[in-house]
């Protein structure tokens, strides 16, 4: 059988490398696969965007480092000219994390990290990673990785909630579709918030910290990589470094971060729920939560617990949401207090302060 002749329900993916080991290696994990199928392969830019057009594939696997035609420069012109969802596989070290976030703000759905295989001869390690993203791209509505514009908020509210109780920290939780969701998010808010803004997005170690400078150099509000001990400030968002939690615990009247390895059975780290659960605990009644685009459940249990402190727990709209995955999970453990899309989401935290 030839990589064009696909059973009919499976996931069509054309992968895009310019190493042929890579591309053998990835054709061999999914050719027993029943829910995948590589259609071809491309060993630079512009053979891929042939083939795209020829061959209309439902997901493509991209690297970045290409000849020819990049694959930062491939992915500009696939958008423009034929748009698919896109994986980008990439090293996350040095110039590479910069690179892939790029990728995410030309329109890739999400990524792979190369690097964290090990080297060339594990890169099967990443097969249960890269067979879930390239199921999750399959479904994923193209139109909802534009960034919209920034609009009057007007959320709606789906329980009573009480409008004079005084917000301490803002917290969001997201994960795929994150990054473009952040920029935003934070590049409609002011430099004076009056209130610390706590994130955990679901990305490796090293990744974050390029995430966080990237945010601060396009936003007007302060944005950090979180760092152990540091009190936190009002007006600055705090970014949980990849490979580590995120919590809060009290110094006085203050807040203050603490970074640490536990729980260690999380399926992510940093984990949405153990940022929500803290919070809880510390703030009580006084933390606003936003669980916004994602796949998986990370943060039902955290809204749980932030619900019965008293706070205020909102969702993204499936209208909006990359991935309506988290946003629906919170909602079926919890009365949310508000819906609300992407970009409605800044105005809806200055209201909150």
């Amino acid at each position: 059988m030839t990589l064009s002749q696909i059973g009919m329900n499976k996931v069509r993916v054309l992968v895009v490398d310019d190493s042929a080991f890579i591309r053998r290696t990835i054709i061999r994990m999914f050719e027993n696969s029943q829910e995948i199928s590589i259609i071809d392969v491309a060993a630079d830019g512009i053979m891929a965007i042939d083939l795209i057009k020829k061959h209309r594939p439902d997901v493509v696997t991209l690297d970045i480092q290409m000849p020819v035609l990049d694959g930062l420069s491939a992915l500009e012109r696939i958008m423009q000219e034929c748009p698919v969802p896109v994986i980008m596989l990439s090293s996350l070290t040095g110039k590479g994390g910069e690179q892939t976030l790029r990728a995410l703000e030309l329109g890739a759905v999400d990524f792979i990290d190369k690097s964290s295989a090990g080297g060339l001869m594990e890169f099967s390690n990443l097969i249960s990673e890269l067979k879930s993203k390239i199921l999750v791209a399959a479904q994923i509505d193209l139109k909802k990785l534009a960034i919209k514009e920034i609009t009057e908020c007007k959320y709606v509210n789906t329980a009573s909630s009480n409008s004079t109780l005084t917000t301490e920290a803002i917290l969001i939780g997201i994960s795929t579709g994150g990054p473009p969701a952040l920029q935003t998010i934070l590049s409609a808010l002011p430099p004076d918030i009056p209130l610390p803004i706590f994130i955990v997005q679901h990305m490796p170690i090293g990744f974050t910290a390029s995430l966080a400078e990237r945010l601060n150099r396009s936003c007007r509000i302060h944005v950090k990589e979180a760092t152990e001990g540091e009190i936190a400030c009002k007006g600055t968002v705090y970014i949980a470094p990849g490979g580590k939690h995120l919590k809060l615990r009290r110094s006085g009247d203050n807040l203050q971060v603490t970074l640490d390895l536990s729980p260690e059975d999380t399926l992510h780290r940093p984990s949405v729920d153990v940022l929500f659960e803290s919070a809880a605990r510390v703030c009580g009644n006084k933390v606003a939560a936003f669980i916004l685009t994602g796949m998986g459940k990370d943060g039902a249990t955290g809204a749980q617990a932030i619900r019965l402190a008293g706070g205020r727990i909102l969702v993204e709209s499936e209208e909006t949401a990359v991935v309506f995955g988290m946003p629906k999970a919170v909602m079926e453990v919890v009365q949310v207090d508000g819906v609300v899309m992407l970009h409605q989401v800044a105005d809806a935290m200055i209201k909150m302060t």
